[in-house]
């Protein structure tokens, strides 16, 4: 059988990689380059210029000032650039051997200076709500090709994150003014997965799963820079996600293939509720509910397990030139949504071309539009068993937004 164009593979998983997506999921954690063929080596950078705004809910009358006609918010997404890179190693026929490096999860997030001061404050500490949060992963895998086409796999995952978070306006009432510096913090988790090939058919079946990594993070919190000291200093502990992904490609001619990708975060487990943001949501929802309820709410958490999914096709026109188109779907993670993810899911479609001035080596870029989900925003008092609060959470809606990578 006539083998198919082996750079098509690689493009595959270049226009594959995720660039925007629900919640604070970034990279995709693609495990694709350790399933090359022999040694293997990339490095890539996604840049991303998102276009997200929105309004102040309307029905909210405490949100509205007289006086006062614009209640927009503007942009308040900021570009951003991330890294990947992966080398992998064919010790002997049966084992081999990588090192995937990617930024997995990330947020930049500003709310513009308003006179509306719905989300910024424009008289005391003129700044706006803002979240900025950094990852970086760093995985060991050993893979075992115990029986011909088979490739078990696993390895250990280390990763960092750090990250700050500001809340301004009146949508967070006596919470305006709030700010939570997350220190630097290192911890391990691990992935593992199986993966089917065959080779001279192009066709690659792979699953992988990353289990969640927890995190016990200092985090330094103040109100407008007076230190909160509402109870004893203790960690905060927040968990990274755990992820399934399920990629197939296959070819339907020597120089076509087509490709799939479906993914799950598990977001609806995702809490960030900050030690001393905790005691005094508890001591906010006591005082409103007159004792009924002394449970205080998260700073920020999902309502909806997030669901993506990739189809495409890449085609070699000469033996240095291909290229590839996909269509992207995103789920997000549910509706309303968090004021630190004003977007329900998108709809993505993306093209790529790749060079390979040598068979050894290659050059490949892409770009990706994104059509974002319209969606109405709340803060983190939705989920809480008091009707007037729940309602009351709604605060602003988001529309027709867009984003570039």
């Amino acid at each position: 059988m006539k083998s198919y164009y082996p750079g098509l593979a690689i493009l595959c998983s270049l226009i594959s990689s995720h660039g925007i997506a629900a919640a604070m999921d970034q990279s995709g954690q693609s495990l694709l380059p350790f399933l090359e063929v022999g040694h293997y080596f990339e490095a890539s950078i996604t840049a991303a210029d998102p276009e997200v705004s929105g309004r102040t809910l309307g029905t909210r009358s405490d949100l509205i000032n007289s006086g006062v006609d614009d209640y927009s918010t503007d942009n308040i997404s900021q570009s951003f650039q991330y890294y990947s890179a992966a080398l992998k190693l064919q010790l002997k026929p049966q084992l081999s051997f990588g090192i995937l490096y990617d930024q997995p999860f990330g947020s930049d997030l500003q709310y513009p200076v308003k006179r509306n001061a719905s989300f910024s404050d424009p008289v005391l500490s003129q700044q706006g709500t803002q979240i900025n949060v950094d990852s970086q992963n760093l995985s060991l895998i050993l893979g075992y090709q115990s029986f011909k086409n088979f490739n078990l796999y696993a390895g250990p995952a280390f990763q960092t994150i750090k990250g700050h978070v500001s809340l301004r306006g009146l949508v967070y009432a006596d919470f305006n003014g709030y700010n939570a510096i997350f220190k630097p913090d290192a911890a391990v988790g691990w992935l593992a997965g199986f993966a089917y090939q065959v080779p001279d058919m192009a066709l690659k079946a792979a699953l992988t799963y990353h289990s969640k990594i927890d995190h016990k993070i200092n985090v330094s919190e103040n109100v407008l820079g007076t230190p909160l000291l509402l109870v004893d200093e203790s960690k905060t502990k927040i968990s990274t996600p755990q992820s399934i992904n399920l990629d197939f490609q296959t070819s339907i001619t020597v120089s076509t293939l087509l490709y799939s990708n479906i993914r799950w975060v598990n977001w609806k487990d995702f809490v960030i509720r900050p030690v001393q943001f905790g005691a005094l949501s508890q001591l906010a929802t006591t005082t409103i509910s007159s004792g009924t309820y002394t449970g205080g709410f998260n700073l920020d958490d999902y309502q909806k397990n997030q669901w993506s999914a990739t189809v495409g096709a890449a085609k070699q026109w000469t033996p240095q030139w291909s290229g590839a188109f996909d269509l992207g779907w995103d789920s997000g993670t549910g509706d309303p949504a968090s004021i630190f993810n004003p977007t329900k899911g998108y709809w993505g479609v993306g093209l790529a071309l790749k060079y390979n001035p040598e068979p050894d080596y290659f050059i490949s870029g892409g770009v990706k539009y994104f059509w974002l989900g319209d969606v109405t925003t709340q803060n983190g008092t939705y989920d809480l068993p008091l009707p007037v609060l729940s309602e009351a959470s709604k605060v602003g809606e988001f529309s027709e937004n867009h984003a570039i990578g």
